[in-house]
Parts: C-alpha cells; structure tokens; sequence
C-alpha cells in the first residue's frame, strides 16, 4: 500500500496535536511553590520594608551573618549592645517552600546563634527582622549553604 501525500500531512498534523496536548498535560501537572500566598497585599506593604532597609542603611554597620560549624552566626552592630532585640529570622528556599525555616530570637547582647539542621542545602534568603528602641529593621541576604 501506498501513502499518498494526503496521509502524510494528515499524520504531520495528528502528531502534532497530539505532542501539544501532552505538553498540555505536563504543564498543569506541575508543581508552583508561591513565594507568598497573597502576593498583591503584600506589594501593598512593600513601603514598611523599604523603610526599615533604610533603617539598616543609617546604622554603624549592617548585621553580619556568618556560617560556621552548622550554625548561623548573626551579629548586631554596636548600637545593640545591652538592648533587648527582638526579632525573626527567616531562611527563604525558593526551590522548595518544605525547606523554609522560621525562627524566633530575643537577645540583649547583640548577637546569637542559629543551630542549621543537616540536610540543609542549596541558596537560601536570610531574612533578619528584628525591634529594637520601637523601632523596626530588615536585613536580606543571599547565603549557599
């Protein structure tokens, strides 16, 4: 039997549909991890961070955070010392929301440390809020661990 050129570009088209539709179906099975749930009201918010950035700005010298030995050093510059700071530190993996830690911190000696679980890996965002004074601060870094 023979295919005529009909058939040919008969059979073009049904492969085609057909590998459409199964990008299709792979594009709607995939998994989107949200850097937040409600995006626009946080967009809305946005101006509170910039202020506290600025905050950060005007300071002797920005927090340092360190890596060393599994933990997380973080510490505060001089204006801190002997004051109760309070704040969050979040570490943001944006290739898997399951790897996201959150912590909570209360020090008056202007720094602490971040005990990191084992299997952590990959590039991660600190960010570092914390009060102190009424006063609040953010501090955002990119760190590889």
């Amino acid at each position: 039997m023979k295919i005529n050129w009909g058939h040919r570009i008969a059979g073009v088209y049904i492969l085609f549909v057909i590998g459409i539709l199964y990008l299709v179906y792979r594009a709607n099975n995939e998994e989107h991890d949200l850097v937040t749930e409600d995006y626009y009201g946080e967009e809305l918010k946005y101006q509170s961070v910039i202020d506290q950035k600025d905050r950060v700005a005007r300071l002797s010298a920005p927090p340092k955070m360190e890596v060393s030995g599994g933990k997380l050093l973080v510490s505060f510059p001089t204006e801190f010392d002997g004051t109760l700071t309070e704040g969050e530190l979040y570490l943001y993996c944006p290739s898997n929301q399951g790897n996201d830690l959150r912590r909570s911190f209360s020090v008056t000696n202007g720094a602490f440390a971040l005990q990191l679980p084992n299997d952590i890996q990959g590039l991660y965002d600190i960010k570092l809020t914390w009060k102190s004074g009424g006063k609040t601060y953010f501090q955002e870094q990119k760190q590889f661990f």
